[in-house]
């Protein structure tokens, strides 16, 4: 778990050193040999210990393989000289994940591209719970993909809005995607802030017959707001005759009117007319 610790200020510590000059200067002159050894050796082993925190970093000490706590403040300080030290970088992060072949809900081979917005949080799970936690990062972001993409179809061709789509439910799409993505991080003490599909398409070797399939998906979809259309124009033209006495419809004759109506206004070209040169029942 992660202990923040307040190391000795360095300024302080630089006295100290600045002290020992002439103190080991001293002892030697005077033929104090020893005690000018142990100043000299003190002042040596003193300037290890001195490092700087920068904004938006942090210090991991270590002392023989124990840790010992992080230093998240900013500024120069000095810690025992046989610490060792290992900066952690605490700012926002992103990556652009390239597309990746995955498979949909309904085994569908697509294309998914991620970004990700992540930083450090716990210092102590980012430096000793995994080998190396940039690259657990991508590899995890990849997994995560993976498994949201096996929740959702591609699309639906079948059903109108009858479920959540890769394609159409995006933020909810996305939300499943952060969530994922934030439980497999937890463990490396990363913090996701932002993770979200950058690039979806079919992949390549199925794209040309989604394509088409998608294409004829829309035209029956097109022939069926018409053909409503044409039905309620043709019931409206019917009535209305009828209301107004212009005309009164024999069965058969109304069967033709109407069939005649659709033909024109389901036709995906204009109509052609036709003289009628024999009698009123022809």
């Amino acid at each position: 778990m992660e202990k923040i610790t307040k190391p000795l200020s360095g300024y302080l510590m630089v006295l100290v050193a600045i002290a020992l000059i002439p103190a080991t200067a001293f002892a030697f002159i005077n033929e104090l040999h020893l005690l000018g050894a142990i100043l000299g050796l003190s002042l040596i082993l003193t300037l290890p210990g001195f490092f700087i925190v920068e904004p938006n970093k942090s210090m991991v000490l270590l002392l023989f393989g124990a840790y010992k706590g992080t230093v998240k403040d900013n500024g120069f300080f000095w810690v025992n000289p046989f610490m060792s030290k290992k900066k952690i970088s605490l700012r926002v992060r992103n990556f652009e994940n390239k597309p990746l072949k995955v498979n949909d809900k309904i085994g569908n081979p697509v294309m998914v591209g991620t970004i990700v917005v992540w930083q450090v949080q716990d210092t102590f799970k980012a430096t000793f719970d995994v080998e190396d936690y940039e690259n657990f990062v991508h590899l995890q972001t990849d997994a995560a993909v993976r498994k949201m993409a096996g929740l959702y179809p591609y699309d639906d061709f079948e059903h109108e809005h009858a479920e959540v789509t890769l394609r159409s439910g995006v933020e909810e799409v996305n939300h499943s995607l952060e969530a994922e993505i934030t439980e497999r991080l937890n463990h490396a003490g990363i913090k996701v802030i932002e993770a979200r599909i950058s690039h979806l398409a079919y992949a390549s070797e199925i794209a040309s017959a989604m394509l088409q399939r998608q294409q004829a998906t829309a035209i029956v979809a097109a022939r069926r707001t018409i053909v409503d259309g044409a039905v309620g124009m043709v019931e409206m033209a019917i009535e209305d005759l009828k209301i107004k006495g212009i005309i009164d419809f024999e069965e058969d004759k109304k069967a033709a009117m109407v069939s005649n109506l659709m033909v024109v206004l389901c036709s995906d070209r204009s109509a052609s007319p036709v003289l009628n040169v024999g009698t009123l029942n022809q």
